[in-house]
């Protein structure tokens, strides 16, 4: 544990838990926290192997909770989007994207606290195009899963149908990222030591944040997850600026 940072790993498991239970995965946290540690490069490999790691534990504790029509609406254009979002990643000055995704979190989650009762009109087409959105910034910064949960939202999904339908869709660009940032150099030897322990806390973490769940009513779970989302925002732009 000499050249591991244990502060590292305990934020990590915070990140994995409230990914859990805002729905939208534990990158939204775990990229930002990870630049203090990494270069950026860096951190995009790690979340790509980390997060491999956490949807699993989702699919098999919420495999019940899936809807197939929003996986391949949404899942699909994700999977299209990470790929060219990866490839531009080595490509284009990430700094000025990290700054207007956190602009964009930030305004549409502040946006719909206070209109409450606004909703994105759940149709196919804004599936499909909230699922490329999310994939590309997923390829390119590294987190996309509050464009897709803000997306998954309109559709006023139960909790459980949220965070399984979203992890199964995760898991997709997760898994196709990996060979893309392989590909561009950002998965590193000496980074592979944390992989083992992000292994484990994609486990503990996802079954602590399933267990906080069941303590959260169906009506205070898009509340939450706007404010994680907009907490997200506010983490995501003032890391920018720094």
């Amino acid at each position: 544990m000499m050249n591991v940072s244990v502060i590292f790993l305990l934020l990590a498991l915070l990140a994995e838990v409230i990914g859990t239970v805002g729905g939208f995965g534990s990158s939204v946290f775990f990229v930002p926290i990870g630049n203090f540690y990494f270069d950026f490069q860096s951190v995009l490999g790690l979340t790509a192997l980390f997060h491999l790691s956490s949807n699993l534990s989702k699919i098999v504790l919420f495999k019940k909770g899936l809807d197939k029509r929003l996986l391949i609406q949404i899942g699909v254009p994700s999977i299209i989007f990470v790929i060219i979002g990866g490839f531009l990643s080595s490509l284009v000055n990430t700094l000025a994207m990290e700054i207007t995704l956190g602009v964009f979190l930030l305004t549409l989650s502040a946006f719909f606290l206070i209109k409450k009762n606004y909703q994105i009109r759940a149709s196919k087409k804004n599936a499909i195009t909230g699922g490329a959105l999310s994939g590309f910034s997923a390829g390119l910064l590294g987190t996309g899963g509050a464009i897709r949960g803000l997306t998954m939202a309109a559709f006023n999904l139960e909790k459980s149908v949220f965070i399984a339908t979203s992890a199964f869709i995760d898991f997709g660009i997760d898994f196709t990222r990996t060979f893309v940032y392989l590909k561009n150099g950002y998965i590193h030897m000496h980074d592979l030591i944390y992989v083992p322990f992000l292994f484990l806390i994609g486990l503990v973490g996802t079954y602590i944040g399933k267990r906080i769940l069941k303590y959260i009513p169906q009506d205070s779970f898009k509340r939450i997850s706007l404010i994680l989302i907009l907490i997200i925002g506010i983490i995501t732009l003032v890391n920018a600026l720094l």
